[in-house]
């Protein structure tokens, strides 16, 4: 939640990859139409779910590219990888056995990735700090007011 700040979430679709499957470099679609609502919204992050076990197939590792380069991502069934929908990425080629996935876009609170960065790094260092000297500190009061000024400031509803 912390890092989308979800205005809306597109239905999950699915996708299986066989033997010699992959899905080629691409940014994903700027819009994207809720097949339910008709509604259409702006694709700030993408999400892909794993629903496999690693072990259960090779190749069909996600790589996604930004600033520090490509990061290939394979990760255990039931876990999620969010990224920016403006990033090149790409699915690699299975070799054996089968990757099956769910996939997904989110329109964030927060348009640009960012301030969406600044805000979860804000978030993350408050809970941090909140932990150690508790949330009625007067530091965590201010640093909790301005991540919610600047959510405020930033927000599109």
């Amino acid at each position: 939640m912390s890092a989308a700040l979800p205005h809306t979430i597109l239905p999950p679709l699915f996708n299986r990859y066989g033997l010699s499957d992959g899905f080629g470099a691409h940014v994903d679609n700027a819009v994207r139409t809720n097949p339910e609502t008709g509604k259409r919204i702006r694709t700030d992050l993408s999400a892909t779910l794993f629903l496999s076990e690693p072990d259960d197939y090779d190749g069909g590792e996600l790589t996604v590219e930004d600033t520090y380069g490509a990061h290939g991502v394979k990760l255990a069934a039931g876990d999620l990888i969010l990224y920016p929908a403006t990033s090149l990425h790409s699915v690699s080629a299975i070799t054996r056995g089968e990757r099956v996935a769910a996939f997904f876009w989110i329109q964030s609170l927060i348009r640009g990735d960012d301030r969406r960065t600044l805000l979860f790094d804000m978030d993350v260092a408050i809970q941090t700090l909140g932990a150690k000297l508790g949330a009625a500190d007067p530091a965590i009061v201010s640093l909790t007011g301005t991540y919610h000024n600047l959510l405020r400031q930033w927000a599109e509803l």
